[in-house]
């Protein structure tokens, strides 16, 4: 075999290690709101892993990534409203969870409203969610199902049932008390916070 072109400057594949399942405590590095496909008001949720063996888990995985389309790993998007323009379950569960996690936190409305949450605690629920492969065949992702308070992570959260595919939700069929979470890409020059 004759040496393929560029290969001395492919980074390999590095020891990779799944995000544990279950409850950890999560320090928000970025909230923006967007709009959905559909034209639905978004909060769009960057986190990373604050406390534990796998504190900055995100951050090293982002770090680690020598790609030139890298992918922040654990984004949270968030419906603001349901489907009577009242404000969504999810983004009042977001909200008191945040008031929760941190005793110097006050929520402010209006044009600061995303930049309120950098650098806060959360609690976030990571569960398994099945996906389809390239080649056809299932794999698990783990990703954050739900948020809760730190002192709730802390007593104990049991992990989550895996998510199966029929289960997952789409973005068109997301319902006002529920959140999902994808890999975005971003520019390798900008972290995103």
């Amino acid at each position: 075999m004759e040496k393929p072109k560029n290969y001395d400057n492919v980074q390999p594949f590095g020891e990779y290690e799944p995000l544990e399942i279950g409850g950890h405590i999560c320090k928000i590095m970025k909230v923006e709101e967007i709009k959905s496909r559909t034209g639905r008001d978004m909060l769009e949720i960057y986190l990373d892993i604050a406390e534990g063996r796998q504190k900055n888990y995100y951050t090293k995985q982002w770090n680690d990534d020598k790609r030139d389309n890298k992918k922040w790993g654990c984004i949270v998007y968030q419906i603001v409203t349901d489907n009577n323009s009242n404000a969504s379950r999810g983004l009042k569960t977001f909200n008191i969870c945040v008031e929760k996690s941190n005793t110097d936190f006050k929520l402010v409305w209006g044009n600061d409203y995303a930049k309120n949450f950098k650098g806060k605690l959360i609690g976030g629920v990571f569960g398994r969610e099945q996906y389809r492969r390239f080649d056809g065949s299932l794999g698990f992702v783990v990703r954050c199902q739900s948020f809760r308070s730190v002192e709730a992570i802390k007593n104990g959260i049991e992990p989550p049932k895996d998510k199966l595919l029929e289960d997952t939700l789409l973005e068109d069929t997301a319902q006002d008390n529920e959140f999902y979470t994808v890999v975005k890409n971003i520019d390798d020059n900008d972290l995103p916070f």
